[in-house]
């Protein structure tokens, strides 16, 4: 098993060891030891999420004020999903930029997304089943989204599916609209954010 860094700074995939045998099979899909290895800090968690999604739905971007904001280690326990992690840090070397990971019941890959990170997925089957682990409770007060089909943001959604958003989603800002409201998280009180947490 190991935690590998994504390409933007405060994300990891977890790539999981699973071991097959006639009755089934096993693995750990969450593990302190090479979290805290990787992210210098252990995980936080004050919520555990289960959603259950049709083919094509597509939930996000979504992010919370920080402090305190909302990690999130996520995993998709049945079917597959097409997971995106959005960086919405003002200041950040790689603003604006998305990475995406094929989660699955098959590879078993999880994802940990850091405060201050935007996070979005696409249901790529039906009843694709997600569950993610939340270091802070949600808060309607402080939640926020950003719309997954903003042209400028550019995210390259799975082609042949037609996106299934809720209202709120569909009515989201863009990501420069976002910025212009002073909705967005500074990387800035980011990096500060994460210097306390792993302090």
């Amino acid at each position: 098993m190991s935690m590998r860094p994504l390409g933007v700074d405060g994300a990891w995939v977890f790539e999981p060891k699973v071991f097959p045998d006639s009755r089934g099979s096993f693995h750990e899909w969450f593990h302190d030891a090479p979290f805290r290895e990787a992210t210098g800090q252990s995980l936080a968690l004050a919520q555990a999420n289960y959603s259950v999604s049709r083919r094509g739905t597509l939930r996000g971007v979504h992010f919370a004020d920080v402090p305190p904001s909302q990690a999130k280690y996520v995993k998709c326990v049945r079917g597959a999903v097409f997971d995106v992690l959005v960086d919405i840090r003002v200041g950040s070397p790689t603003f604006g930029r998305w990475e995406a990971v094929v989660l699955d019941d098959r590879d078993h890959r999880a994802v940990y997304i850091s405060e201050g990170l935007g996070h979005a997925f696409m249901a790529l089957t039906d009843d694709a089943t997600v569950v993610y682990l939340c270091s802070e409770g949600y808060a309607p007060g402080r939640e926020h989204g950003i719309n997954p089909l903003d042209a400028e943001l550019g995210i390259e959604w799975p082609a042949g599916l037609e996106p299934l958003l809720s209202e709120k989603d569909e009515a989201a800002p863009t990501l420069a609209e976002a910025r212009r409201r002073g909705m967005l998280p500074t990387y800035e009180e980011c990096c500060g954010l994460y210097a306390k947490l792993r302090a």
